[in-house]
């Protein structure tokens, strides 16, 4: 790490959104922290992402953290749903879909706030987005400007005078300029993994709106979206 950089720490997915916010987070000049969560989720494709992600930006450090929702279940992401598929931009927008997991981004964030105050850490970044996205209460602006007065009264750090702030560079952001600013920045999008349910072959299933909002952006950013799909458009 540089004398000048400051450590901050980086939720990183593996997906299209995290890769881009930590290639912004170290461009502003940090030394990233990135932490992954290993949280029951149908699949490991998007962990091995990570350490893809994590070692093209360069981070400093990277953690995995076990945190099992799968036992509770209630998404499909994390139990025996059926995840959703060939929706319209309508049906995305009329509700909390049931890939919604309960209180996750709440619970990442609360972790991610502990590793910071480890690492010495006041800035953390996460990729929520509020604009093409799936319709989840937990990517919203006022959950990060109401998480992160919670880290600031709930910590050690925070007591004693220093402020935390929690950075969601992405979150007015339409997936066409996340993957413009992304490729200005050199950001690999042929490593990440943004599929909700892939073949066993870990080819993207096109279908889920994960997949149908990741295409659509590329497509509106008039960019060639580098991975391979199990279905054609």
């Amino acid at each position: 790490m540089k004398q000048s950089e400051r450590p901050a720490v980086v939720l990183l997915s593996g997906g299209l959104d995290s890769a881009t916010t930590a290639a912004i987070a170290r461009e502003g000049g940090y030394a990233l922290n990135a932490i992954t969560f290993l949280y029951g989720q149908r699949h490991a494709i998007e962990t091995a992402a990570a350490q893809r992600v994590a070692g093209a930006i360069g981070v400093a450090q990277h953690v995995f953290q076990h945190v099992d929702l799968r036992a509770l279940g209630g998404s499909a992401l994390t139990g025996d749903i059926d995840v959703p598929k060939s929706r319209s931009a309508a049906e995305m927008l009329s509700g909390v879909p049931v890939t919604y997991v309960p209180a996750r981004n709440t619970i990442f964030l609360s972790l991610a706030l502990a590793y910071a105050e480890i690492v010495g850490a006041l800035d953390i970044f996460i990729g929520v987005n509020a604009v093409d996205f799936s319709g989840y209460p937990d990517c919203r602006p006022a959950f990060i400007t109401a998480f992160e007065q919670l880290a600031n009264l709930a910590t050690k750090r925070g007591s004693e005078g220093a402020r935390f702030s929690i950075h969601a560079p992405l979150i007015y952001m339409s997936k066409a300029e996340i993957i413009r600013r992304g490729i200005a920045l050199g950001v690999d999008y042929s490593i990440t993994h943004s599929c909700y349910d892939p073949s066993v072959e870990g080819l993207a299933c096109g279908q889920c709106d994960s997949c149908i909002l990741r295409r659509r952006g590329f497509d509106e950013a008039g960019i060639a979206d580098p991975i391979r799909y199990a279905t054609a458009k």
